[in-house]
């Protein structure tokens, strides 16, 4: 089912040929794999969507087929995407089994008319129910996702779901604005009036209100949307704002296998079954490869790590960048000095205690898209 706020690259069919779609991504990933030479593994991720509506089996297959061709880290972090609806204890089991360590459940909210509003199949009662059954087989490893800003939704009810989320949760809890989405069912809902459109300064309230009761509740808020605490950041999600390699849907990676040299961004075919076709056909479903240019990569480098508590440090800039220093770009006069004088950005050279570069403080991170178009002019000057 289609969740009604959904526009994610989503297919909903009567049946699926699993044996088949599994065999195309183990092919793949040895092709991938292969291709990029990676020679060691520190995460792996199964979704978006509803990974977990596959069987164990596939999902074990997949993570031996990457054992296989990489040297996999026995602390690597290996997430997987679960709705409540598909947390049933023998299925938990059987992804603990196959190595999943691991869950990341589509809470989205602990409130059965808003589940309702979002399109949501699973009740508040389900949702409790598989958040404790998760903990119970990965203590210290379950997150959940929860949506705020809903069309009518009050900041007091939303302080109520996130205090009753706070006595739920484990150690890590991603929040999401929702988004308007064209195509979505929602969004007709919207324009067409029968549904109201938040204020942006209630969304806003709703953001920093959050941001203060997690912090105070010790969690690290060590991304825009992402926070934990008791050291359970995501390892998976860091290496995309770190703009370390990746082989995905939207990959990012060097092809050493074929002789290149330069870091490519890589989109595979969205439409499953033309991929399989692809997959059979040619070993791998790239339909697009693109080598980035070292201003895009820069680019790329500072509008992802900027969402993080920790920005872009000298070190991973000098990665990209051995030419052109952080101070080079951003510490004479101009738009940074700007917004460092505003509070908004720091640039520093670190010390013992951080490794230093640029980053939001607490208020820039929430203007961050505000204030990033003047970053990259300047960059790009």
């Amino acid at each position: 089912k289609h969740c009604s706020y959904c526009n994610f690259n989503k297919y909903v069919v009567p049946a699926v040929d699993e044996a088949a779609m599994g065999a195309c991504l183990v092919h793949e990933v040895r092709t991938l794999l292969r291709l990029s030479q990676v020679q060691s593994i520190t995460s792996i991720f199964f979704g978006g969507g509803t990974p977990s509506l596959a069987s164990p089996g596939t999902i074990a297959a997949v993570l031996e087929a990457i054992a296989g061709g990489a040297h996999l880290h026995a602390s690597a972090e290996v997430m997987l995407e679960a709705n409540p609806r598909s947390t049933s204890p023998q299925r938990l089991a059987g992804f603990r089994a196959a190595s999943v360590n691991r869950l990341s459940i589509g809470v989205q909210s602990l409130d059965d008319a808003e589940l309702q509003l979002l399109g949501r199949e699973h009740t508040e009662a389900e949702a409790r129910g598989a958040v404790k059954a998760v903990q119970g087989l990965f203590p210290g490893r379950t997150s959940i996702d929860l949506i705020f800003g809903l069309p009518g939704q009050s900041r007091d009810a939303w302080v109520w779901g996130l205090e009753v989320a706070l006595g739920l949760c484990d150690h890590h809890i991603s929040l999401y604005q929702l988004t308007v989405e064209r195509g979505t069912a929602l969004v007709a809902q919207v324009c067409g009036g029968d549904l109201p459109t938040p204020p942006q300064d209630l969304l806003a309230d709703m953001y920093h209100t959050a941001c203060a009761m997690l912090v105070s509740a010790g969690f690290q808020h060590y991304e825009v949307s992402n926070f934990a605490r008791k050291g359970a950041l995501s390892t998976h999600n860091l290496s995309y704002w770190r703009a370390e390699q990746y082989i995905r849907a939207h990959g990012r990676f060097v092809p050493w296998g074929e002789g290149g040299c330069s870091r490519e961004a890589r989109v595979q075919t969205l439409e499953p079954n033309t991929w399989m076709q692809e997959m059979q056909s040619r070993g791998h479903g790239t339909r697009r490869r693109v080598v980035l240019s070292p201003l895009e990569q820069l680019e790329e480098v500072l509008a992802l790590g900027l969402r993080t508590d920790e920005g872009v440090t000298h070190e991973r800039w000098r990665h990209f960048s051995p030419n052109l220093s952080l101070e080079a770009v951003f510490g004479v006069l101009g738009e940074t000095a700007e917004l460092q004088q505003q509070g908004w950005l720091v640039l520093d050279g670190g010390d013992c205690f951080s490794p230093g570069g640029v980053r939001c403080r607490r208020e820039g991170l929430a203007l961050l898209d505000s204030l990033l178009p003047d970053l990259l002019c300047q960059l790009q000057r």
